[in-house]
C-alpha cells in the first residue's frame, strides 16, 4: 500500500486523479493493517511531510500520520519514538529544518501518554536547547517557540531554563530578514514576535530569568567586535515588565565594568530600535536609560549619540507605525540637548520637508505629530535665538500651527535639561571647527557676554574706525586702544574660527556691570567710547608736556589740541536754542555727542489731542540741559556729551528727574540704561490724566489773556521761519527724489527722505528710524514747572526749545530707547515695536541741508527685558562708497555683502534678513543703528575710504604673535585629528570619556533664551528598517 501511494503522489497524472487515488488508499488505512504495513505508511508519511517538493506530498503526509496515529495509536507509539525523534532532527549537518520541527510537533499531537511519550519529552528538553545554541534563523526560531509553546513540557527544566532563555536572545540578535518585499518583511515580524512571545511565556513562568536576559541582551547590543545586531531584539523590550526600569537602568548605568564605548553602542543601537514597527514602550526605554545616562553625568555619551542618531529618529516620522515613538524619543533628545544648539540645528533643513509631508498625509496621526513638532520648534527657536537665517525657512513652513505660549515653552524646557556646564563641555569635547566661509571670525562668549561681542563686531565693521586703531604706532600711551588695536588685528588675520575677547573686557570692563550677567550693550558702547576718547586726549597731553620739558626753549604759544580718533569717527554737534515766548530772547548752545539716543514717539492721535502735555513730558530730564542750568552737569565730565531724552509717560505728573543720579558718566538712570517711566493699568492713567487736565484747566484760564497775544507773535515769527526752510528742502528734495524715483523706497524702507516724508508713515502704526528722528528734533514747548529762566526777563518764561544737528558724525550711532522702567511693576521692560530701518538715511542738519547715511551695522536684541535674552549684529563693510557722479541719483548702497555676527558663529545674510528679523522673530528687535556718512560730491577721498580699503600693514610685534598663534592653532587643530582617529580605532579601551563632567557645577546657568556656542552641520535621512 505505502509503495502504491508513493508511486501515485510521484507520478505525472492530474492533481484531481492523484487526490482521489490518495483518498483511496487513507480510507484503507483506515481498517486494520499489518504491524510492518503500519510501519510502511508512518515512514513514507515521515518522510513527505519533511522532504516534499511541494504543498501535495506534505499534505498527504499529514494525513497519512494523523490516520494512523488515530487508527493505530499501538504501532504509533512504537514508530514515534526517542530514537525516531533524534534521528529526524539530526538528519542533516547544523541545526534541524524547520520541516522536521513542524513534523515533531504534530506527531507529539497524536502521541500517547506512556514511558515512550516520557522519553521523547525528556529527547526534546535537550535537543531545543542545542538547536537554539547553533543559532538557527529565523524560520526554525519560530518553529521552535511554535512547538514549546504548543508543548510547555519540551521546555527546557532546571538551570538549562535560564540558559535557553539567553540563548533565544543571542538567536533574535542574529536574525535577518530573509526576502525583499512587503511578504517578506511581514513573515519575518511574525517570525520575531513568536520567539519573543515564548521569552514572554518563560519569563512569567519564571520572572528570575529576565535579569539575566537582560544582561545577555545588554552583551550584545553592546558588542563593538562583531556585525551589528538585529532590530528583532526590539520584540523583546515590549514583554520587559515596566516596574524593573528604574532598578535596571541605574544599576546598568553605575556598573564600571561597563565601558563608555559599550554603552555609547548599546544606546545607539537602541534608538535604531524605534524602526521596529511592533516594539511597545521601546520609548520609554530609551529615555528611562538616557536620563539614567544625565543622572550619572555621562553627557559625553549623550551628546555623540544625540547628534548621531537625532536625524534618524525624526526621519521615522514620516511612517504613522512608528511615529508615536520616534517623536517621544525626538522631544526628549531635543528638550534635553540645551548647552548648544547643534543638535536642533542638524535638523533644521529636515524640517520644512517634513511639514509639507504631515500636511499632505492628512491623518490624525500626522496632525498630531504637526501639532508637537511645532511646539518643539518654537521651544528650540526660543532657546537658541539670534539665527534669523536659519530659522526663517522653518517658521515660514510652521506659520499657520498653533504658537505655544511663552509659559508653556518655559515649561517645555526646563523639564528636562540634563547640562547646565557650558564651559566645561565645550573644554572636554572639542571639534574639529573650520573658518566661517565668510572669511569673517567669530568672539568666543565668555558668559552672557553677547552684548560685548556684538558691539565689538560692529565697531570692527566700522573700516575706518578699524584702519585708524589698525594704524596706531607702538609706544602710544593708549593701553586700552591698544588692547583693542591686537583684537581686530587678530579678527583680521587670525586662522582660528573665533577668538577670545577676555584680554579686552577685563580691560574694558564697566565697573557697575555685574560679571556673568547681561548687560546693555548701548551702556557699553557709551563708557567704551568715553574711555578710548579720555585715554587719547590724556596720552596727547602726557606727550605735550614731555616734548615742551625736553624742548630748550619754550613754545610761543600752547598747541590747539587734535582731535581723538572717537571724536574724527563717531564725533557730531547739536545745537539747543530756547526762545523766551514773552521777550522772543533766543539762547543757543552747541554741544559735542557721539551718539543720539531716540526716544519712541506717542501714537499720532495721542499728539493730536495732547500735543502740548507730550511735548513737555518728553523733554524732561534730557541731558542738553539749558544754558542755565548747566551747572548741573558733573564738573570735569569732558570729552563729547551723550544726548539723551527720559519720558515720562501714562499720565504720571511730571518731575525733575535728578541729572547728579546719573552715574559718574552721565549715561542717565542708576545703571546707564534708557528709561522711560511708566504705569501700566489704564485706570491710573485715566486718574492722573484728570488730575493734570484739571490743573491745567486752572492755569489755562488765569493765563489765557497773557498767553493769546504772546503766542500770536511767536507763531507768526516762527511760522515764517519754517515755511522757509520747509520750501529750501522740499525743492531740494524734490529734485533728488524725481532721479531716485524708480526703486529708492523699496531698498531703503519707508520714507528714505526728509523730515516731511517721515511723518506719513506713522499713520498705520508703523514706524520708522526717520519718525524717531523727526520726534527728537521737534520743537518743545516749557511750560508749567518746565518753564525756563530767561535773562532778559529775570523771571520764568514759557519757552519753545528747539534742537538742531549742526555738524554730522562720519558715524552716526542711533541706539533706539527700547528699555524702559514700569512704575506699576517697578521693573524694566521692552518696547517691542517694529521700527523700519532705512538703508539710506537722509539726516537734516540745521540751516536746510541734509545729509546722506548709509547703514552699515544694526545690533539686534532677542528677549523681552535688558536683563535678559540675547544680542547679535547684523553688519557690512562700513566704509565711504564711491563719490557719485554729478547729477547721479542718491541710492542705497547694495554693494557690500551682508554678514551676521552671533558670538562665535558667523555667516552670510542680507538687508532683506535684517529688515524682517522683528516680523519674523517680535522679540527680535533693532537696538542699535551705525550709519556711515556719504562724502559730499566733490569731497576729497579720506584715509580709510574706498580708495584705500586695504588694511593697514601692522608693527612687528603684532604681526609675530599672530603668525606665532596661527602656527600654533594648525598644530593643535593636527593634534584634535590625530586624537579623535587614535579613539576611533581604540573605542574598547577609552575609560576616559566622563572625565571632566563629575563635579556639578551650575554657576553658568545665564538667563532664559541667553547665549551659547555655535556649531552644527547637515547630515542624510535614513529609511526604515527594511
Amino acid at each position: 500500500m505505502d509503495k502504491i501511494l508513493e508511486a501515485v503522489v510521484t507520478s505525472s497524472y492530474p492533481a484531481s486523479v492523484k487526490q482521489g487515488l490518495v483518498r483511496r488508499v487513507l480510507e484503507a488505512a483506515r481498517q486494520p493493517l499489518e504491524r510492518e504495513q503500519c510501519l510502511a505508511l508512518l515512514a513514507l508519511g515521515t518522510r513527505l511531510y519533511v522532504s516534499g517538493a511541494d504543498e501535495l506530498p506534505r499534505r498527504v503526509g499529514c494525513q497519512l500520520l494523523h490516520v494512523a496515529g488515530r487508527h493505530h495509536p499501538e504501532v504509533f507509539a512504537e514508530f514515534f519514538s526517542a530514537r525516531r525523534v533524534l534521528r529526524l532532527l539530526q538528519g542533516g549537518a547544523g541545526p534541524p529544518s524547520a520541516r522536521a520541527l513542524a513534523c515533531v510537533q504534530l506527531c507529539l499531537q497524536l502521541l500517547p501518554e506512556g514511558p515512550g511519550a516520557d522519553e521523547v519529552f525528556a529527547l526534546l528538553r535537550r535537543e531545543v536547547l542545542r538547536t537554539v545554541c547553533e543559532r538557527p534563523g529565523p524560520a526554525v526560531c519560530a518553529q521552535v517557540a511554535r512547538l514549546l509553546a504548543r508543548h510547555p513540557r519540551c521546555v527546557p527544566d532546571g538551570p538549562h531554563r535560564l540558559l535557553f532563555c539567553q540563548q533565544l536572545v543571542r538567536c533574535l540578535g542574529r536574525f535577518r530578514c530573509p526576502a525583499e518585499g512587503e511578504e517578506g518583511a511581514v513573515e519575518f515580524l511574525e517570525q520575531a514576535q513568536q520567539v519573543s512571545g515564548l521569552l514572554a511565556q518563560l519569563w512569567r513562568a519564571q520572572p528570575a530569568a529576565i535579569l539575566p536576559c537582560l544582561k545577555e541582551l545588554f552583551a550584545v547590543i553592546s558588542c563593538t567586535e562583531e556585525e551589528p545586531p538585529s532590530s528583532a531584539l526590539a520584540s523583546v523590550v515590549q514583554h520587559l515588565p515596566l516596574e524593573l526600569m528604574d532598578g535596571v537602568v541605574r544599576n546598568l548605568s553605575n556598573d564600571d565594568s561597563v565601558t563608555d564605548s559599550q554603552m555609547l553602542t548599546a544606546i545607539s543601537r537602541m534608538i535604531d530600535w524605534v524602526s521596529w514597527p511592533l516594539g511597545k514602550n521601546i520609548d520609554k526605554w530609551i529615555i528611562a536609560l538616557l536620563k539614567g545616562l544625565a543622572a550619572v553625568k555621562k553627557f559625553s555619551i549623550l551628546i555623540e549619540v544625540s547628534l548621531a542618531k537625532i536625524e534618524k529618529v525624526f526621519s521615522k516620522l514620516l511612517y504613522p507605525i512608528v511615529r508615536g515613538a520616534a517623536l517621544s524619543v525626538l522631544k526628549y533628545m531635543l528638550l534635553t540637548f540645551q548647552h548648544s544648539h547643534e543638535a536642533f540645528h542638524l535638523l533644521l533643513p529636515h524640517i520644512p520637508p517634513m511639514v509639507a509631508s504631515l500636511v499632505k498625509e492628512d491623518s490624525n496621526s500626522g496632525t498630531s505629530c504637526l501639532e508637537q513638532l511645532a511646539e518643539l520648534v518654537h521651544c528650540m527657536v526660543f532657546r537658541f535665538p539670534g539665527f534669523p537665517d536659519l530659522y526663517e525657512p522653518i517658521m515660514e513652513a510652521i506659520k499657520d500651527l498653533h504658537v505655544p505660549s511663552e509659559d508653556r515653552i518655559k515649561q517645555l524646557l526646563g523639564q528636562d535639561a540634563w547640562t547646565s556646564q557650558k564651559s566645561e563641555l565645550a573644554g572636554f569635547y572639542p571639534r574639529l571647527m573650520a573658518k566661517s566661509d565668510t572669511g569673517k571670525i567669530g568672539l568666543i562668549n565668555l558668559g552672557n557676554t553677547c552684548y560685548v561681542n556684538s558691539i565689538l563686531q560692529a565697531l570692527f565693521m566700522a573700516s575706518d574706525f578699524r584702519h585708524c586703531v589698525l594704524r596706531l604706532t607702538e609706544n602710544n600711551s593708549q593701553p586700552l586702544m591698544t588692547k583693542l588695536q591686537w583684537l581686530f588685528a587678530f579678527l583680521e588675520h587670525s586662522q582660528r574660527p573665533a577668538i577670545s575677547p577676555e584680554n579686552f573686557l577685563s580691560a574694558s570692563w564697566t565697573p557697575w556691570f555685574s560679571p556673568g550677567t547681561q548687560q546693555d550693550c548701548s551702556e557699553y558702547l557709551k563708557y567704551l567710547l568715553d574711555r578710548l576718547h579720555e585715554e587719547e586726549k590724556t596720552g596727547t597731553r602726557i606727550c605735550q608736556k614731555l616734548k615742551q620739558s625736553s624742548s630748550p626753549s619754550p613754545p610761543e604759544e600752547p598747541p590747539v589740541p587734535s582731535a581723538t580718533s572717537v571724536e574724527k569717527m563717531f564725533g557730531g554737534k547739536i545745537v539747543t536754542r530756547i526762545c523766551c515766548l514773552r521777550c522772543l530772547n533766543v539762547s543757543s548752545r552747541e554741544e559735542a555727542f557721539t551718539d543720539l539716543s531716540l526716544a519712541f514717539p506717542p501714537p499720532e492721535r495721542c499728539r493730536r489731542h495732547h500735543h502740548h502735555h507730550h511735548h513737555r513730558r518728553r523733554r524732561l530730564g534730557s541731558v542738553l540741559l539749558p544754558a542755565e542750568d548747566a551747572g548741573a552737569q558733573e564738573p570735569g565730565s569732558a570729552g563729547p556729551q551723550r544726548q539723551r531724552k527720559h519720558c515720562i509717560t501714562g499720565g504720571v505728573p511730571p518731575t525733575i528727574l535728578d541729572m547728579e543720579g546719573l552715574g559718574p558718566h552721565g549715561l542717565g538712570g542708576q545703571s546707564g540704561q534708557e528709561e522711560k517711566v511708566e504705569t501700566g493699568e489704564s485706570t491710573e492713567e485715566e486718574a492722573a490724566a484728570g488730575e493734570e487736565e484739571g490743573e491745567e484747566k486752572e492755569k489755562a484760564e488765569e493765563e489765557e489773556e497773557e498767553e493769546v497775544e504772546e503766542e500770536a507773535k511767536v507763531k507768526e515769527k516762527v511760522e515764517e521761519e519754517r515755511e522757509k526752510e520747509k520750501e529750501k528742502e522740499e525743492e531740494a528734495q524734490e529734485e533728488k527724489e524725481a532721479a531716485a524715483a524708480d526703486g529708492e523706497e523699496a531698498a531703503a524702507g519707508p520714507g528714505p527722505g526728509t523730515l516731511q516724508s517721515a511723518a506719513a508713515t506713522s499713520g498705520d502704526g508703523s514706524r520708522s528710524v526717520l519718525d524717531l528722528v523727526n520726534y527728537f528734533l521737534s520743537p518743545e514747548r516749557l511750560t508749567s514747572e518746565n518753564r525756563y529762566h530767561c535773562e532778559s526777563c529775570a523771571s520764568l518764561q514759557d519757552a519753545e526749545k528747539v534742537v538742531e544737528l549742526s555738524q554730522g558724525p562720519r558715524y552716526l550711532i542711533l541706539t533706539l530707547l527700547r528699555f524702559s522702567f514700569d512704575l506699576r511693576t517697578m521693573r524694566r521692560r521692552k518696547i517691542l515695536d517694529d521700527v523700519s530701518v532705512p538703508l539710506l538715511l537722509r539726516l537734516p542738519l540745521a540751516g536746510g541741508r541734509g545729509q546722506a547715511y548709509d547703514l552699515c551695522s544694526v545690533v539686534v536684541h532677542s528677549g523681552l527685558s535688558s536683563e535678559s535674552g540675547h544680542y547679535y549684529c547684523y553688519a557690512r563693510e562700513g566704509a565711504a562708497r564711491p563719490t557719485p557722479a554729478p547729477g547721479a541719483a542718491e541710492r542705497p548702497e547694495p554693494d557690500n555683502q551682508w554678514y551676521l555676527f552671533n558670538d562665535t558663529r558667523v555667516s552670510f545674510s542680507s538687508f532683506e534678513s535684517v529688515s524682517n528679523v522683528t516680523s519674523f522673530f517680535p522679540k527680535d528687535t533693532a537696538y542699535v543703528l551705525f550709519y556711515r556718512q556719504r562724502p559730499e560730491e566733490g569731497s576729497e577721498a579720506e584715509p580709510g575710504s574706498s580708495r584705500t580699503r586695504a588694511e593697514p600693514t601692522l608693527h612687528k610685534d603684532l604681526m609675530e604673535a599672530i603668525s606665532k598663534d596661527n602656527i600654533l592653532f594648525l598644530q593643535e587643530q593636527e593634534k584634535e585629528a590625530r586624537s579623535r582617529a587614535a579613539y576611533i580605532s581604540a573605542l574598547p579601551a577609552s575609560p576616559h570619556w566622563r572625565r571632566g563632567f563629575d563635579d556639578d557645577k551650575d554657576e553658568d546657568k545665564g538667563p532664559p533664551g541667553g547665549c551659547s556656542p555655535a556649531g552644527g552641520s547637515g547630515g542624510d535621512f535614513h529609511r526604515l528598517v527594511f
